[in-house]
């Protein structure tokens, strides 16, 4: 069982930090390849993808500490201060969503009446971020395993992000009174 789930930490650390790192290849190429899109001038692209980047990247972080400390310590309990600092991030990832929008109405003003088509894929980043924010600080949405599908449709709920959960064990040991830091 444990190193099932050593397994399981692996392969989501390492899909996190690939992903993050694949995504900064690919936006290189596609705006190196298709300069008519415009990318990198759009202010919508740069805060939709810098979002969606420190979204993977503390993803990437909770999951490899999860992973290390399985390994040395067997627990899968987070770090405390790794769960507050996380807490902290959720509120500033919030932030970043509500002022994104900003810098697709700046873009839009700019480029109006040829909006390049680099505004809408500016736009998919944005929503992909908000998903990977929801899947990551509320409501698990990837089900990409068969324990997780099975739960899934036994239950027909989707389950409470592992995050989502750190915050509860987290205020549970505020309400017990107990030092933190």
């Amino acid at each position: 069982m444990r190193n099932r789930v050593l397994k399981r930490l692996s392969y989501l650390f390492t899909g996190e930090s690939m992903s993050l790192i694949m995504f900064l290849f690919i936006s290189y190429l596609v705006n190196f390849t298709y300069p008519d899109l415009h990318l990198y001038s759009l202010f919508s692209f740069w805060s939709s993808f810098l979002l969606l980047e420190v979204i993977l990247l503390q993803g990437s972080i909770y999951w490899f500490i999860k992973w290390k400390r399985l390994k040395r310590e067997n627990t899968l309990v987070a770090p405390i201060r790794l769960v507050q600092r996380l807490w902290v991030s959720k509120k500033w990832n919030l932030g970043m969503i509500t002022v994104i929008p900003g810098a697709f109405v700046a873009d839009y003003i700019i480029w109006h009446p040829a909006v390049p088509l680099g505004f809408v894929i500016a736009g998919f980043i944005y929503v992909f971020a908000i998903l990977e924010y929801i899947n990551y600080f509320h409501i698990q949405l990837s089900y990409d395993n068969r324990s997780d599908i099975n739960s899934l449709k036994q239950t027909k709920r989707f389950k409470l992000a592992c995050l989502s959960k750190e915050f509860k064990r987290l205020g549970n040991l505020k309400a017990d009174g107990r030092k933190l830091l």
